[in-house]
């Protein structure tokens, strides 16, 4: 098959969710406000995969799927980690940096791409309405591990950076008071006090190339040491987390992807739902009808998200372009030299819609999940919603070019 019938397969999944991401854009807007942000947070609560899709022969190589989801969240947080000791961001956004180039959208953007170039005309996946089944399988699969991964690495991750972050404004503000030296100051600019301390005053404070590390070791160390101890002991953090993983695992999508993998790894539950003549088909008829509806608002949620990146926030353009070359230029060349490997060594078996797969994890974009993530610690929100817009809309060039590419390797 040609490359640019390829490309054509490609870039039509690509334009839809583009074209409906920007009516879910519209739709978050002041001027039509019909996708507010707790609509958009409910509405994300809704399983938004195919319960009971799974087929019989999947299970014999999903195993493969926690490997290269695995090796996804270390090849991309050594990258970040590597790039945020060259680049010294500032303090709350060197986590931040880690976590957009090791954490992929694996839910989500999945079960809007891969069924939808399943159905496009010249898809070198075989029969449409059979690939779009898997499709969904594979795609919820991966939802349900990149949710626990999510939720326990890039948790902690956020986490441990927001404590650090706290410290390092504790010590600053416990710096011996000083008046402001600026040649351009007057009797009305402000003290450097303990009082109202904005934002703007930070940024003033920590400069654009100021790391976590350039804090003396002994002071800093002290400082973490001292919000240890206060924010709990070692077993009451690992229960907290417990309780993190857990309410992430009952989540409605998560809680529909281990329902179906349940269902469908057990053959007696699976011809009481699948099947004409399953005596509970109303089931399936009506978690496929769920599903098929909730896609498409994946879809406006996406674009309603996205619109939050218009806020102001102070974005170095190399934090920008360093996530945009992990996840759109190193990540997938890795990830084709991985699966190739595998593949030599008979790893995986014969299914090319199981490579794709594997393949578009290392190109997806962050997870929208940091979003949430950063707002629950009340630190670097409007610079997450800057790098997820930029992400995205660089996403929608490296996904058509990288699924062509993809395609025309497994085709």
């Amino acid at each position: 098959m040609g490359f640019w019938t390829l490309f054509g397969v490609a870039s039509m999944p690509i334009l839809q969710v583009l074209l409906v991401s920007a009516i879910g854009a519209l739709m978050a807007t002041d001027y039509l406000n019909l996708l507010s942000i707790d609509t958009r947070k409910s509405l994300n609560k809704v399983p938004m995969n195919q319960c009971f899709t799974f087929s019989d022969y999947i299970y014999i190589y999903l195993w493969f799927m926690p490997i290269n989801i695995g090796i996804t969240f270390l090849v991309g947080g050594t990258l970040g980690w590597i790039a945020a000791k060259l680049i010294k961001p500032k303090p709350h956004l060197e986590g931040l940096l880690i976590a957009m180039c090791s954490t992929g959208n694996l839910g989500n953007i999945l079960l809007i791409i891969v069924p939808a170039i399943c159905t496009e005309g010249g898809s070198p996946f075989g029969e449409h309405s059979v690939c779009k089944s898997k499709g969904l399988s594979y795609s919820s699969f991966s939802m349900a591990l990149g949710s626990l991964c999510i939720w326990t690495y890039t948790f902690q991750l956020i986490k441990s950076s927001s404590l650090r972050y706290t410290a390092f404004i504790k010590q600053a503000e416990e710096s011996p008071q000083e008046p402001n030296k600026d040649p351009d100051s007057n009797e009305n600019t402000r003290l450097l006090n303990n009082g109202e301390r904005t934002q703007e005053y930070i940024d003033v404070l920590v400069p654009s190339s100021y790391s976590i590390s350039d804090v003396q070791p002994s002071v800093h160390h002290e400082s973490v040491r001292k919000e240890e101890k206060k924010d709990a002991s070692l077993s009451s953090k690992l229960v907290d987390i417990f309780h993190k993983v857990l309410k992430e695992l009952l989540a409605p999508p998560t809680l529909g992807s281990i329902v179906g993998l349940i269902f469908g790894a057990t053959p007696w539950l699976k011809k009481l739902v699948i099947g004409d003549d399953a005596p509970l088909r109303v089931i399936q008829d009506s978690a496929t009808l769920l599903g098929d509806g909730t896609i498409p608002c994946i879809t406006l949620i996406l674009g309603g998200n996205l619109i939050q990146g218009f806020r102001r926030a102070s974005i170095r353009p190399v934090i920008i372009m360093t996530i945009i070359c992990v996840r759109y230029v190193i990540l997938p060349s890795i990830g084709i030299l991985v699966i190739k490997t595998a593949s030599s060594l008979g790893l995986l078996p014969v299914d090319p819609l199981f490579s794709f797969l594997l393949l578009i994890q290392y190109t997806v974009p962050p997870a929208m999940n940091i979003s949430t993530m950063t707002q629950l610690f009340n630190v670097g929100q409007e610079e997450c919603s800057v790098l997820t817009m930029w992400s995205y809309l660089a996403a929608a060039f490296a996904l058509t070019g990288w699924s062509t590419v993809f395609m025309w390797i497994l085709a």
